[in-house]
């Protein structure tokens, strides 16, 4: 493994860690989710598990991360230090892989995936598609800066499907509510991106350089106290939820 590649998601989550679970809480309803298509499996192995969000809580997992920063916090008792592409357990090991936002930090993708349908009979990722539809205004209105560094790092879904051989590809539009501070958590409350502990939370804002990160946040808090924000949104704030193209995939048995 390219170690130097494999440090970049730790490095960046070892400056972001601390107090990461504070930010970012486990919404219920994506728990739900990710807990039905994990369902029935008995040993998981959660692949870049950081804190253990979205772990089921009625399986024995395993936590792998590179991260220490992110295993410290982890409540589990079996916890390793190890990147996606070079996993350390036996085939077959687990009933079900499962990776939660985590994919678009791996230094070789399919190499990771690979990994997972080594290791478990089933996989379960949670990620974003950069080909989906709206995006969030923050991107459009505030920081081009975002999708340029996500279009960079996230696979298209179709092709982490395809990589996987995936059976279940599962839309999950955000709720107006969402707890788990990811970067489109916010998209109905625009005045959570004004809190730089809510941005310190995003590994996305961690990589961004604050001359481009302040000019940005000053120009929305601007537009949230003149009203421009809401009057160019007032259709959006009505929503229940929005689809910004995260989606659950599922392979295996």
């Amino acid at each position: 493994m390219d170690t130097a590649a494999a440090d970049r998601p730790s490095a960046t989550y070892d400056r972001i860690g601390r107090g990461y679970s504070e930010i970012r809480r486990p919404d219920p309803r994506l728990n739900a989710l990710i807990g039905q298509a994990l369902e029935g499996a008995r040993t998981v192995v959660n692949v870049g598990a950081g804190a253990g969000s979205y772990e089921p809580e009625d399986a024995d997992v395993t936590a792998v991360d590179l991260s220490q920063v992110m295993l410290d916090q982890h409540p589990g008792t079996k916890k390793v230090r190890a990147g996606a592409e070079d996993l350390p357990f036996p085939d077959g090991s687990f009933d079900a892989a499962m990776a939660i936002l985590t994919v678009h930090h791996w230094a070789d993708l399919n190499r990771g995936l690979g990994e997972m349908r080594r290791v478990a009979r089933r996989q379960v990722v949670f990620t974003w598609d950069p080909m989906h539809r709206p995006e969030l205004w923050l991107l459009e209105e505030y920081l081009p800066e975002i999708r340029e560094l996500d279009h960079a790092r996230f696979t298209p879904v179709a092709e982490v499907a395809d990589a996987l051989d995936a059976h279940t590809v599962t839309p999950f539009p955000i709720p107006h509510d969402f707890t788990d501070g990811f970067q489109c958590a916010y998209w109905s409350r625009p005045e959570f991106y004004l809190d730089p502990v809510i941005r310190r939370a995003s590994s996305t804002f961690a990589q961004l350089s604050p001359s481009v990160v302040g000019p940005a946040i000053a120009r929305l808090r601007a537009d949230l106290d003149s009203g421009d924000w809401h009057r160019r949104h007032a259709d959006l704030v009505r929503e229940q939820s929005m689809d910004y193209g995260y989606r659950l995939l599922i392979a295996g048995t």
